[in-house]
């Protein structure tokens, strides 16, 4: 099973389209927020997507859960669980949606742990990155009891891979 996930385009929606273009192999694609583009934006269609705070159309909710191919997934902007100060509240709340995947923005660092066995996943900023000069998203796959994580510049270069066993 694999997952597209990008979060804080803030309005730019090529790069959403651009980013889907370059991996139609995916089974699900994430969007944590702060699109700032419509609910029904052609681009989000078919997405897992939630409102960031930049976000005004009420429409988008605030976390969603789903489930694909066994896996569980958790999906924030990060704002109402304060991810810039510290993830706790995002891993509580994954783990009592049972959650095996948390994906989040909102602070536009690119990262990813595996805490507990649930795979906490920022993809960074499509627009406005923190911390690295890339904007980035990434794709995730979970195979054989183990997530491969790779994350993309917009340019669909490979910034890193890296590979997280359950344990």
């Amino acid at each position: 099973m694999k997952l597209l996930i990008m979060s804080d385009t803030h309005g730019d929606a090529e790069v959403i389209n651009r980013a889907r273009d370059a991996h139609t192999d995916v089974d699900v694609v994430i969007h944590c927020g702060d699109s700032e583009l419509p609910f029904d934006h052609p681009y989000l269609e078919g997405v897992k997507k939630v409102r960031g705070n930049c976000d005004a159309d009420a429409r988008f909710p605030d976390e969603v859960i789903f489930e694909t191919d066994g896996v569980k997934g958790f999906v924030a902007h990060g704002h109402l669980l304060n991810v810039k100060s510290t993830i706790m509240n995002l891993l509580y709340r994954s783990k009592e949606v049972g959650a095996n995947i948390a994906c989040f923005g909102h602070s536009h660092l690119l990262g990813v742990e595996l805490v507990d066995d649930i795979l906490l996943v920022n993809p960074g900023s499509l627009l406005k990155p923190r911390g690295i000069k890339d904007k980035s998203y990434v794709v995730a796959e979970w195979k054989d009891e183990t997530w491969t994580v790779t994350a993309f510049t917009d340019r669909e270069e490979v910034i890193f891979t890296n590979v997280f066993e359950l344990s």
